[in-house]
């Protein structure tokens, strides 16, 4: 099973993703909790250039982000599907369509078959968007703001308007959880839809 965990910087994606995978090693599961961009040497190298590196145009972004992921999906998710382990993804391929695709305007098809390509087809088998309001997300926010953070909320707000058109797009796939909910309430939620994939 392969289950990734989206939303603006803030919404509470990594304590979403923390939370599902405590709750699949309670189970006894074999559980990969992983992160994008990351997860694999190269991953980390392109988090710190996209993240606190200079300016860059939106395709070279998505292209590094599309990069780390081939080599995330080829090292770490599938060789753990293939063993039979739980994957749990702290942002995946969504991230792109939502911040690159459609709040960058680079084109949600485009973004997408580029991704499609590199990862050869793989996608989770359901995704969980944390959605909530980008002024709410922003004072959640700890430590300094990366290069993408310090775009602001306007730009945080045309990324939350995406994960809403991504889910509408794609509702088999993309599930979208009231971010303003205690953590242990979305929790809970999150559990039992992962439970209807077993």
């Amino acid at each position: 099973m392969f289950v990734s965990i989206e939303g603006v910087d803030g919404s509470g994606k990594s304590t979403q993703a923390r939370l599902l995978e405590q709750h699949l090693l309670g189970l006894g599961r074999d559980v990969v909790a992983t992160r994008e961009p990351g997860g694999t040497e190269l991953g980390e190298a392109v988090r710190q250039l996209v993240l606190n590196g200079p300016e860059m145009a939106g395709w070279a972004e998505a292209a590094l982000f599309a990069a780390s992921r081939a080599e995330h999906a080829a090292e770490v998710i599938r060789p753990a599907l293939e063993r039979g382990a739980d994957v749990v993804c702290d942002r995946f391929i969504d991230s792109s369509l939502a911040y690159q695709g459609i709040a960058r305007g680079l084109g949600l098809e485009a973004v997408l078959q580029l991704n499609l390509t590199v990862l050869e087809g793989l996608l989770p088998d359901r995704t969980f968007v944390l959605a909530l309001d980008a002024g709410a997300a922003g004072t959640r926010r700890q430590g300094d703001p990366d290069r993408i953070e310090r775009e602001g909320d306007a730009f945080q707000a045309r990324v939350g308007a995406a994960y809403e058109e991504l889910a509408r797009r794609f509702p088999d796939r993309i599930e979208l959880l009231d971010g303003s909910l205690p953590p242990d309430e979305i929790a809970a939620t999150v559990r039992d839809r992962v439970e209807e994939l077993r």
